[in-house]
């Protein structure tokens, strides 16, 4: 199963998100969910970079897709405009192909931001 965490803070931003297993609908390299849900979060954080001018920590390796955002208080306000709107469509497609297929293929959990020590339920 693939497990997509939101890490949101208190303010509602998505600082976080964490993709992680391979979905298991289909053959390993024809899954069309794990594409899926590959292809929005390498366009976000690829848009995070050149729409957003922004530099997030991000890992791109096989079952382990990471990104999290700077610190807002770094970011212009069109910057952190951008980062809310880009990271809450990250949601958005992840829930919509969890809606379409169902949670024994892909599940969609959103967790309270914490920098030190990672996200906790």
């Amino acid at each position: 199963m693939m497990t997509i965490k939101l890490s949101r803070t208190a303010s509602g931003l998505i600082r976080r998100f964490t993709v992680s297993g391979h979905a298991g609908f289909g053959p390993y390299g024809s899954d069309i969910l794990c594409a899926g849900v590959s292809a929005i979060a390498q366009t976000i954080i690829g848009s995070l970079q050149d729409l957003a001018g922004l530099d997030p920590d991000y890992v791109l390796a096989d079952g382990d897709i990471r990104c999290e955002l700077p610190d807002p208080a770094s970011m212009q306000p069109q910057q952190l405009e951008a980062a809310r709107i880009l990271m809450d469509s990250m949601a958005v497609g992840c829930r919509q192909i969890e809606a379409s297929y169902g949670t024994s293929y892909i599940q969609v959990k959103e967790v309270r931001y914490h920098q030190k020590g990672g996200a906790r339920a």
